[in-house]
């Protein structure tokens, strides 16, 4: 990747600076359903999907990333099984790009981290989702996405958990349904 200038910064460090579309590595997201992309119909009163709303989150999050974007499933994690985890382990290991955004329910979230964390990918995979849709008033969907998107370009190789504010590790995070928050297995 070409630079069009370096800008120096206290204490000797270096920031590229970026000219027009130039960004400094492209981010895959994958996309696979979960609460964040369901929506509220009327009709009936449930949630459901209908279609992805990451385009538009993206763009009112004003998000400036190279994110290229693929919709694997739109899917309740509840009726995830292992082929659907197997999709998003083999778009993981084929996908060039070394950062990997993963979309997800959070009931299942952490077994699908754990799935990615044992095949040890040498790329950083940050899933994240939301505990109320997109769609509805008050939710966390742009929060949680601001969260991940921040830490896939800042973290190392690995495989980690974005919720509430906090970045986990998939060795060390679970889902606590009593709070509806996700925290580490230790103290």
């Amino acid at each position: 990747m070409v630079f069009h200038c370096l800008a120096e910064q206290p204490y000797g460090t270096v920031i590229p600076r970026l000219k027009d579309k130039e960004f400094l590595m492209g981010i895959k997201l994958l996309i696979t359903g979960g609460t964040i992309d369901k929506a509220y119909n009327q009709s009936n009163g449930e949630l459901a999907f209908e279609d992805t709303h990451f385009p538009e989150m993206l763009l009112r999050a004003r998000a400036e990333a190279e994110i290229s974007s693929k919709v694997l499933m739109l899917i309740d994690s509840l009726d995830m099984v292992g082929a659907d985890r197997e999709l998003i382990l083999k778009h993981c290991l084929e996908c060039d790009e070394d950062r990997v955004l993963i979309t997800h329910g959070t009931d299942t979230m952490c077994e699908t981290a754990k799935l990615l964390g044992e095949s040890d990918i040498n790329k950083t995979i940050v899933l994240f989702g939301a505990m109320v849709p997109y769609a509805v008033n008050n939710s966390d969907a742009l929060f949680n996405l601001g969260c991940a998107l921040g830490s896939v370009q800042l973290l190392d190789p690995g495989v980690y958990v974005a919720m509430n504010g906090r970045v986990l590790p998939w060795g060390d995070v679970q889902k606590n349904r009593d709070l509806g928050v996700f925290q580490p297995l230790s103290p």
